[in-house]
């Protein structure tokens, strides 16, 4: 009995080995992926934030494995659209009435950072008051905007692969584009995990290279992207533009950029779609 029992333990063993090969192992969650856009500002066609933030969702859920969340009119009123998110992306205006430094925000998002969880701020989300704000991002991010010491002129401006080699850089080459650079960010001096994505020579007058997007891994394990345009909605409509962010969001969310870069297909509709009525 004994020896027909051990029989039927194995034979038991080598059926469940059998149907786990076949069904395989269970899909992981897909990343979620939290993007805040922020309220309307500026004239048509800038700062078009949830416009913006729509159509780059549109493009990271053309990727496999992500969950793509847009959060309208700035931070959200329930702390739980956090919850389980793999990366958070700030789209909004900043300064000394950014949205990030209101109330308790700092520090619910400083726990969320702690658990490794994803960071990317575009264009005026990177402004933060330097006593509020700024040594946070210095951590989770890499580096914030700070006035008066940085600057932000708009320019025309050829813009520079710096770091082909790093997973963001897939699928997308320098490119041109009229936009409100900001440049003269404030960085951590010698900072042995800062990349600089992409490079432009500024200012016109005086030029030398300038980060305008980077990239970081922080010692919690998570990451953190910068990136200093996203002025004018049009801009969504460079393909190399668009691919270059969509790569650092999945990025941040440890979701895996293809050997050619991230999909990120839209049509002249997409960039129409969702404007704020200015």
């Amino acid at each position: 009995m004994a020896r027909e029992r051990a029989q039927v333990s194995k034979a038991a063993r080598l059926i469940a080995l059998l149907l786990a090969a076949c069904w395989g192992a269970p899909a992981a969650p897909p990343a979620k992926i939290v993007l805040v856009a922020g309220q309307p500002s500026h004239a048509p066609g800038e700062h078009e934030f949830h416009a913006g933030s729509m159509l780059l969702a549109k493009c990271l859920r053309q990727n496999p494995g992500v969950d793509a969340i847009v959060v309208q009119g700035g931070w959200p009123a329930d702390d739980s659209l956090f919850e389980g998110a793999s990366s958070i992306v700030l789209y909004m205006d900043g300064g000394e009435d950014h949205p990030l430094a209101a109330g308790d925000h700092l520090a619910k998002l400083g726990k969320l950072m702690k658990r490794g969880v994803g960071l990317a701020c575009l264009h005026y989300a990177l402004e933060v008051p330097g006593d509020h704000g700024g040594m946070e991002l210095l951590d989770w991010i890499g580096g914030f905007y700070r006035r008066p010491y940085s600057q932000n002129p708009v320019n025309d401006l050829e813009l520079t692969q710096d770091a082909p080699a790093h997973p963001i850089s897939r699928g997308w080459d320098g490119f041109r584009s009229t936009d409100e650079w900001y440049y003269r960010i404030v960085f951590r001096k010698d900072d042995k995990r800062l990349v600089p994505i992409l490079t432009a020579m500024l200012p016109k007058d005086a030029p030398q290279p300038e980060t305008v997007a980077w990239a970081v891994e922080r010692a919690d394990g998570g990451r953190g992207f910068g990136f200093t345009g996203g002025h004018y909605h049009r801009n969504w409509g460079l393909e190399d533009q668009r691919r270059m962010v969509v790569n650092a969001i999945l990025w941040t969310a440890k979701v895996e950029i293809p050997a050619g870069g991230a999909k990120c297909d839209i049509t002249p509709d997409d960039l129409k779609a969702n404007l704020d009525p200015k």
